[in-house]
């Protein structure tokens, strides 16, 4: 059985977070999103490390499980239809400031421990570096090498993943502060690199145009700073259920228990291309090169996005596929395609009302996108809801690309487009 993890979100804890973000609502919107396997995020905060030890109990090897006394009545919030299990793996996200080669460099890397006296241990050797209570993501000068031999000597089976490689401003490849090779960020230790994480602006086609990325298994997580945003991107694995299987199948790049990635349209996030936000600049990259790097608008240099940093990198062009590639699928939160068929906000009570009406009759939001027949999703939803989740799993949107911090802008129908289908539905009621 296929099972979806999302291993990359945070706490309540981290900075500009919801304060929804606890073990309680992860739990229930990890079955209404159709996730497994959850991140717990920001292990090596005090005040998180204590709530994990309070509130979770040992499920499958290495997994953990919401205590049952404070899972069941969470479980009323969720559609009967939506209802599975969900087990938590240990992980934080770090960021790694410091200096090397002559350049200060800003890195995230995703953490994974096997159980909490492991994470117990990391914990205890980066509280002796610097601050580890002010933020749920800990800001660190502590080199990305270093790191990885703290974590290495916790447990031989925790692990690092660095994280949203090429995001400009903190990644080991990002076009501000990265490096050009994973090997240049962790030296010596390289070969204990075995994942990486695209990031919402990439794909694996764009990866996979760099030789250099060949060995690595390429994952996907949401980075989710609120429950809602849950499972927007993950990984799927039909590994035996556990922390050993999940590591398995992530270590061994030809190892069939690992089925691939979910992922955003990579022109939804927010660093695809280049641009200036401050002015409104959106830039292809063949455009920057025409304004020589700079905003037209204020002759500021723009931020170099992740397709231009791919590019620079790259060394196939663009449809080749690595010998190590995984299946992907591109998808846009359900939520969202409701709220394009609606001429709606995302957030409104209506789209909503809507988007839990659907998960109460179909099933969980992965299931929806993914498995359920359009036909099926038609009669509960309608006919303009139906086509959007048709089009989106055939690729048939189009999107203002993300720039310097900003999302991208999706558009599934035109106005007279959905102007057509609501006659057309009229007629045949």
């Amino acid at each position: 059985m296929n099972f979806y993890a999302d291993l990359h979100i945070h706490s309540y804890y981290s900075r500009a977070t919801s304060k929804d973000l606890n073990l309680e609502h992860l739990y229930v919107w990890a079955q209404m999103k159709g996730v497994h396997v959850v991140s717990t995020g920001d292990f090596v905060h005090p005040g998180w490390a204590k709530e994990l030890r309070e509130k979770l109990v040992p499920a499958q090897e290495g997994l953990y499980a919401l205590r049952p006394d404070l899972a069941r009545p969470m479980l009323s919030r969720v559609p009967a239809a939506c209802q599975g299990e969900v087990r938590f793996i240990l992980s934080t996200e770090i960021s790694n400031i410091y200096k090397r080669m002559d350049k200060v460099r800003k890195v995230h890397n995703v953490v994974f421990a096997p159980h909490l006296s492991a994470g117990e241990k990391i914990q205890k050797q980066l509280d002796a570096i610097g601050n580890i209570r002010s933020d749920g993501r800990p800001i660190l000068g502590l080199d990305s090498r270093d790191l990885l031999e703290i974590v290495l000597e916790a447990d031989p089976t925790s692990f690092l993943v660095p994280a949203h490689i090429w995001t400009p401003w903190f990644s080991a490849l990002g076009s501000k502060s990265g490096f050009d090779r994973m090997e240049d960020c962790f030296g010596d230790l390289s070969k204990h690199i075995f994942a990486v994480e695209t990031g919402l602006s990439s794909d694996p086609p764009m990866n996979w145009r760099l030789s250099q990325l060949d060995p690595y298994v390429l994952v996907s997580s949401s980075d989710a700073h609120s429950p809602a945003k849950l499972g927007r991107e993950c990984t799927v694995f039909q590994s035996d259920f556990s922390y050993p299987g999940i590591y398995k199948a992530l270590k061994d790049s030809f190892h069939e228990n690992l089925v691939g990635t979910v992922e955003f349209f990579p022109e939804e996030g927010k660093y695809h291309f280049d641009g200036h936000r401050q002015c409104h600049a959106r830039l292809h990259p063949r455009e920057t090169g025409q304004y020589q790097g700079l905003c037209p608008v204020c002759g500021k240099p723009v931020t170099v996005g992740v397709m231009a940093r791919v590019e620079e990198l790259a060394d196939h062009p663009e449809g080749r596929r690595s010998p190590n590639a995984r299946d992907f699928v591109r998808l846009i939160p359900l939520p969202e395609i409701v709220a394009e068929a609606r001429s709606l906000g995302v957030n409104s009570k209506a789209v909503q009302a809507a988007y839990l009406d659907m998960l109460s009759k179909l099933g969980n939001e992965m299931a929806i996108l993914r498995d359920i027949p359009v036909a099926d999703i038609q009669k509960v939803s309608g006919t303009l809801i139906a086509e959007g989740v048709r089009r989106v799993r055939e690729g048939r949107v189009r999107i203002a690309a993300g720039y310097d911090g900003e999302y991208g802008t999706v558009h599934i129908f035109s106005d007279d487009e959905r102007d057509t289908i609501d006659q057309q539905m009229t007629l045949f009621r």
